[in-house]
């Protein structure tokens, strides 16, 4: 069965039964990230906006972990888990020498995972502790792009590596979100998109950190660095609209608040959602792996 982890009974925990590096965590309610964070995992379109993101990108992602190597006995951290695709593919691949914590700072829909060598821990990582040195393969997902702190996490997050042990940092580049008539006369302009861009970008979103972070990786000192960005040409109806669909329903309240969109201009544009002539390109998702040197 899988190990919940909350932030009460860490620290009663006996050291000498752990299998894996403990994370220290802190005591924040996850409804209290909810005013920096536009996609809280409480909402109701989580679980459709989890489902898609894992059909679209999973694929990709999996691919690179393989590239990497991960193996049997891994010791290896997934944060920001959400739905917990990638860290279930990670207990098959590590096997049952292998461990895999999994992290979000709201776990609802972690603790469904029926695995024996995971543990689910509600934490923080713009604020709470990772050990040093602890973890063969980190993995972050759509994380570093909603947090301030960006860098700096970035940075601690690399040192939680052992010597040796592998990052893989996937972020959106969101620029190719924007339609452009001009190449091509069949995409269709989604205001819905750019109000939901200024939200984020109020709240700290850097919507083009993906092309920043193989620099970022490089800067701290990983060697073996690889960068690819991956993208798509969506049509309406299609799982990338309805993740479009997910994201937007999320936000709809706010950016109307804010003016960022009128009520009539949101329902016009979920209708083009759904509209079997659009196509529309995702954002460009960058995957940057890079190793912490043995010596």
């Amino acid at each position: 069965m899988v190990g919940i982890v909350d932030p009460i009974s860490v620290g009663n925990l006996d050291r000498s039964e752990m299998t894996a590096p403990q994370l220290a965590v802190g005591s924040t309610p996850p409804a209290m990230h909810r005013d920096r964070y536009v996609f809280d995992n409480s909402a109701v379109q989580a679980a459709v906006r989890f489902r898609s993101l894992a059909a679209v990108f999973d694929p990709g992602t999996v691919r690179h972990l393989t590239e990497i190597g991960v193996n049997h006995g891994w010791k290896c951290l997934e944060i920001g888990a959400g739905g917990g695709t990638v860290a279930g593919w990670l207990c098959d691949r590590v096997g049952a020498q292998g461990h895999v914590i999994a992290t979000d700072i709201d776990t609802r829909f972690l603790k469904s995972l029926s695995k024996t060598n995971l543990d689910v821990c509600q934490h923080d990582i713009a604020v709470d502790p990772l050990p040093e040195a602890a973890f063969d393969l980190i993995h972050v997902r759509l994380v570093l792009v909603h947090l301030r702190e960006r860098d700096r996490v970035l940075s601690h997050i690399v040192s939680a590596l052992k010597p040796g042990g592998w990052l893989l940092a996937e972020e959106f580049d969101s620029l190719s979100l924007q339609a452009d008539p001009a190449i091509s006369p069949t995409e269709i302009h989604i205001k819905a998109l750019s109000a939901m861009e200024r939200l984020m970008a109020n709240r700290g979103v850097d919507s083009l950190y993906g092309r920043r972070l193989s620099a970022r990786v490089r800067s701290l000192g990983l060697v073996n660095m690889t960068a690819e960005g991956r993208m798509f040409m969506w049509e309406g109806r299609s799982i990338g609209a309805g993740l479009f669909r997910a994201s937007l329903e999320q936000a709809r309240s706010e950016m109307i608040q804010l003016g960022l969109i009128t009520e009539s201009e949101f329902e016009r544009d979920i209708r083009l959602l759904d509209d079997n002539e659009l196509l529309i390109p995702s954002p460009t998702m960058w995957a940057v792996s890079g190793r912490r040197p043995s010596v």
